[in-house]
C-alpha cells in the first residue's frame, strides 16, 4: 500500500511540475528533489524502492550533484570562450576535480537509492545562457564572478553537510571534498582580484 501511495504521489508531483510550465518541468534538480521526497525512508527502505538516507541528506546530494555538474558544464564553456590563460587553467581544473567528485557522488547515490539530477537545474541553465552571450574579457569576468559565487555557496553547503549529515558515507564525502572546494574558492578569488 505504501508503495502505491508513493507512486501516486510521484505521479502527482510530476504532473504538478508539468502543469506549472516555465522551467519547472525542465528543472532536473527540482524533479530529483521531488522524487526523493516521495521515497520511503524507513528501515529496509531501499529493498522496497525507498531511500536509505534522511531527506536532508538526499537534498544535500542533489544540491551537490547539481553544483558539480554546473561547474563542469561552465568550465567546458570557459575552455572555448575564455581569453585569460588563468581562467582557462582554472576551467581545466574544474573539469578534472568536479568530474571526479561527480562520479564518486553518483556511485554513492546509487547505493542509497538517491535520485540525482541528470542535467543542471534551471538557475544554472540561466547562468550558462547568460555566459553564452558574452565573449572576450566580458566572458572572463562574468565566468570568474559566477565561480566565486558558486564556490562560496558550495563551501557553505559542504561545511554544513560535513557536520550535520546523518549518513556516514555522505558525511565522509563532504569532509573529503570540502578542502578541494576551499582550494577552488581561494584560487578563483585570486584570479578575480587580479582582474580588477
Amino acid at each position: 500500500m505504501k508503495k502505491i501511495c508513493s507512486m501516486l504521489m510521484l505521479a502527482a508531483a510530476a504532473l504538478a511540475f508539468q502543469s506549472c510550465g516555465g522551467n519547472a518541468a525542465n528543472d532536473s534538480k527540482a524533479n530529483a528533489d521531488s522524487a526523493n521526497e516521495t521515497k520511503d525512508t524507513s528501515t529496509h527502505a531501499v529493498e522496497t524502492g525507498g531511500i536509505a538516507v534522511v531527506t536532508d541528506d538526499a537534498q544535500f546530494a542533489v544540491e551537490a550533484a547539481n553544483g558539480g555538474m554546473a561547474e563542469v558544464e561552465l568550465a567546458k564553456l570557459a575552455q572555448t570562450k575564455a581569453t585569460n590563460a588563468k581562467v582557462k587553467e582554472y576551467a581545466e581544473m574544474m573539469i578534472k576535480d568536479h568530474s571526479k567528485a561527480n562520479t564518486e557522488l553518483m556511485d554513492l547515490a546509487k547505493t542509497k537509492n538517491i535520485t540525482l539530477p541528470t542535467t543542471v537545474g534551471a538557475d544554472q541553465q540561466t547562468v550558462m545562457a547568460d555566459l553564452q552571450k558574452k565573449s572576450g574579457a566580458d566572458f572572463d569576468k562574468a565566468y570568474v564572478d559566477a565561480m566565486v559565487k558558486d564556490h562560496d555557496k558550495d563551501v557553505s553547503l559542504f561545511e554544513k553537510a560535513s557536520t550535520d549529515a546523518k549518513d556516514a558515507e555522505l558525511k565522509s564525502f563532504a569532509v573529503k571534498t570540502l578542502p578541494v572546494l576551499k582550494m577552488h574558492q581561494q584560487h578563483i578569488k585570486v584570479i578575480q582580484d587580479g582582474m580588477k
